[in-house]
């Protein structure tokens, strides 16, 4: 008996979604390892609570950048360990695994997916662009001839795309995603209140009061802020609200803005009807940001509706677009034969050298 499995390997999060069972795992994509014997010391949330409060005999590494792999053994070892919470013993059918990738990563960053994915599964493995699992996990009919618009705002990228009859139109990917409103949060901070404050700490005030546009002072919420006085070098704490994160973070979000504008520019008279009377869909945690939908509303000059499960749009869409694969619905996108084979010499050749 086979396993369909969709794997949406994203730069903050690890969802992983189980055909029959939905979605089976959700993860931080962080590992903790130690340094001398590079032994994994724990992976998901476990390594995520330990961000900030290791010793150095511990590292904690994000194995994962703009949505494609920095450190490939890693990332291997993560997506095992997380497999092995659910998967079925190997000697069962090879699984289809359906991996989401990035608009606009190369030929080697793809290969770099399927090879980790396939050594952690054993299993046949197809990639997808994320804006188009996106826009199936967000209910969009991605066949229909008329024309919708997505953005996804991930971890690590923001995807943006046109889709109609079955494929994508138009698509781009940034690298400016809910990483670089955390740091964003953080050198806000440290410039207009002298305090430094850690990873989590920028996430966490970042999920409680982000907003996208600035709120009257009879809306706002507070939050006690902790940290490290840059003038001292004593702990600190400080009342920070909704309009300071709205002011930290709105360079990214006027640069995705302005790129879902240049889509739209870019689009025909046709689509762009289409894309009117149905509106523009915003999935991904940057979605979760409070107003981003009023925001982009006000610059595009078009609907824009926050999908229901935006965090986890891609995983359910992965496996509903498995299932178009299969029963070939959607052409299959994976290594051809050529690629197979050079990837089998270039694996054999740093096996034998090293």
């Amino acid at each position: 008996m086979s396993r369909d499995i969709g794997i949406d390997l994203g730069t903050a999060n690890v969802l992983i979604h189980l055909k029959g069972r939905g979605i089976v795992v959700n993860e931080p994509s962080v590992v903790a390892i130690e340094t001398q014997s590079q032994e994994i010391i724990a992976v998901g949330k476990k390594a995520y609570d330990m961000i900030g409060r290791t010793p150095q005999s511990i590292e904690i590494v994000r194995p994962l950048k703009g949505g494609v792999i920095a450190d490939f053994d890693v990332t291997e070892a993560m997506l095992t360990l997380f497999l092995e919470k659910i998967y079925i013993k190997r000697w069962f059918a090879k699984p289809n695994v359906l991996l989401c990738c990035p608009s606009n990563i190369s030929d080697i960053e793809k290969t770099s997916l399927i090879e980790a994915a396939e050594r952690a599964t054993g299993g046949n493995i197809y990639l997808e662009e994320e804006a188009k699992v996106a826009a199936v996990g967000s209910g969009i009919d991605i066949f229909s001839p008329r024309a919708n618009m997505i953005i996804d705002i991930g971890g690590g990228t923001t995807d943006i795309a046109v889709l109609a009859g079955g494929d994508i139109i138009r698509s781009e990917s940034l690298r400016i995603a809910g990483d670089d409103f955390d740091e964003a949060i953080t050198q806000y901070v440290k410039e207009k209140f002298n305090l430094l404050i850690g990873e989590r700490t920028a996430e966490e005030v970042k999920q409680l009061l982000a907003s996208a546009m600035p709120l009257d002072t009879s809306e706002l919420k507070m939050h006690d802020l902790k940290g490290r006085d840059l003038l001292t070098g004593l702990p600190k704490s400080i009342n920070v609200h909704a309009n300071h994160m709205c002011e930290a973070i709105q360079p990214q979000l006027q640069m995705i803005a302005r790129a879902a504008k240049r889509m739209l520019e870019e689009t025909t008279p046709e689509m762009i009807a289409d894309i009117i009377d149905q509106g523009i869909v915003i999935t991904g945690g940057g979605a979760m940001i409070d107003q981003v939908d009023t925001y982009l509303m006000e610059l595009l000059k078009v609907s824009v509706i926050k999908s229901d499960q935006a965090m986890s749009c891609v995983a359910i869409g992965t496996g509903l677009m498995l299932d178009f694969i299969l029963n070939g619905k959607v052409e299959r996108v994976n290594l051809t034969l050529s690629q197979r084979v050079k990837r089998w010499f270039k694996t054999l050749k740093k096996r034998m050298l090293g």
